[in-house]
């Protein structure tokens, strides 16, 4: 799986580059957006079409909430070793980690809030964290539980790499990683600007 995955990505640049005309490339984010709805929309489907699926969740209640708490204080500790490592305030840090893989907005808010160099250097650990994401999703759902799927995911959960992790783990990991996207991407602009204000 994860083979397929990093051939994909590397033949998607190799075809952009050299053989996709630019007024193609230009909208591929229409193309793209589609597929993912759709995709999205089938995954829920499934899910949906599960009673016996919301009738566990139900059960499980605030223990699902733990999910984005540890991925929350695992991006946080993340953030202050790197800032540390980097020698950038421990704000700076813990404000880029705060992004949660949701790389548009929080390269954005921290160009706008702080410097070109910070929003930039927030925009590139959030890219690389859902590339990084889709190559381990699949190791972690053979090697580990299904739950930790969910992790490297962060924000994306709901939304880009939903599918993937839908493919890898179950039905009941999908509806936890969906809502853990919802929590985590609730947070991030408020989390980037209570960080940066302190």
């Amino acid at each position: 799986m994860t083979i397929i995955l990093v051939a994909a990505m590397i033949g998607g640049i190799l075809c952009g580059y050299f053989i996709v005309p630019e007024n193609i490339a230009n909208n591929i984010d229409i193309i793209s957006s589609a597929a993912l709805n759709l995709t999205i929309l089938s995954v829920g489907i499934g899910v949906g079409s599960n009673k016996k699926l919301i009738g566990d969740l139900k059960k499980a209640g605030l223990k699902i909430l733990l999910v984005p708490l540890f991925i929350i204080l695992g991006s946080f500790l993340g953030g202050i070793i790197t800032s540390l490592i980097y020698n950038l305030p421990i704000k700076s840090g813990l404000s880029i980690a705060s992004g949660f893989g949701w790389y548009s907005l929080s390269g954005i808010m921290l160009t706008t809030l702080d410097s070109a160099h910070v929003g930039t250097i927030a925009l590139l650990t959030n890219i690389f964290r859902e590339l990084i994401a889709v190559m381990s999703i699949p190791i972690i759902a053979s090697k580990l539980n299904h739950y930790t799927t969910i992790a490297p995911a962060g924000a994306t959960s709901m939304d880009t790499t939903l599918p993937l992790i839908s493919e890898v783990t179950s039905p009941e990991i999908t509806v936890i990683s969906f809502l853990n996207g919802v929590v985590l991407s609730s947070l991030v602009p408020i989390l980037i600007s209570f960080f940066y204000a302190l």
